[in-house]
């Protein structure tokens, strides 16, 4: 099972005063993730200055150095490859996965990254892909994992459904999906059941009393572990 953090510094730090006392607040947070095992963080800041989302995601990579955590940066190939960062995730609009991946292979950034020689991109650098339909995840099968959303209502955006998730993950074939949208304790067991790799969640990880359903993320990581692991008992009874 895997556990993904995705992040948002501002449900994060609502009144932080400036964007690098926000982006402090989320170092030290993330550093929690790492301690509780979180197997990937999407740093997913757009908002962000690109010098200042470095400095965030190459301390962040930095903490997660000889860890089982993964750090990946949403959309910005560039910053993901400077910061030292295990991969990046394409958002739905993003170019397709084989070009990011040709692009970091090439890049001196990449080249240059310790154990790289030897090595292709897909095995030493993530590329992570939302998608939201069958015909996605197939036009996409060759990423490392796939994001599907939202699988429950989430804020403005409609839930696609368990039947729409179970789709994803048969035309994924080998390819791990992530569920994603809506996703509490309860629900993660219902993911599951559709055969998905793990689930992703932004507010479940959030501190309590921060956002409706936040646990904060070492209680967080724990409930989700128990679910998938009472799913699986219950599956063989």
């Amino acid at each position: 099972m895997t556990l993904c953090l995705v992040t948002d510094r501002h449900q994060l730090d609502p009144d932080a005063r400036t964007e690098r006392a926000s982006a402090l607040t989320l170092a030290r947070w993330l550093e929690e993730a790492v301690a509780a095992g979180i197997d990937v963080i999407q740093l997913r800041e757009r908002d962000l200055p690109a010098r200042q989302l470095c400095d965030l995601a190459r301390t962040v990579a930095g903490v997660a150095s000889g860890t089982c955590t993964r750090v990946v940066v949403n959309d910005r190939a560039d910053v993901a490859l400077a910061s030292l960062c295990h991969g990046v995730h394409l958002p739905g609009d993003a170019p397709a996965v084989a070009r990011v991946r040709a692009l970091a292979q090439t890049s001196p950034a990449f080249v240059a990254r310790p154990g790289s020689q030897g090595r292709g991109p897909s095995r030493s650098w993530l590329v992570g892909r939302s998608v939201h339909s069958v015909d996605e995840a197939r036009t996409h099968a060759d990423a490392d994992y796939l994001l599907f959303g939202a699988v429950y209502e989430s804020g403005p955006k409609p839930g696609r459904g368990l039947d729409a998730l179970g789709s994803v993950v048969t035309a994924a074939g080998s390819v791990p999906v992530l569920a994603i949208g809506g996703v509490t304790v309860q629900r993660a067991a219902e993911c599951m059941a559709t055969g998905v790799a793990g689930v992703a969640a932004i507010r479940l990880f959030l501190p309590p009393g921060r956002a409706t359903g936040g646990l904060g993320i070492a209680a967080g990581a724990t409930a989700l572990r128990g679910a998938f692991d009472r799913a699986v008992t219950s599956h063989l009874q």
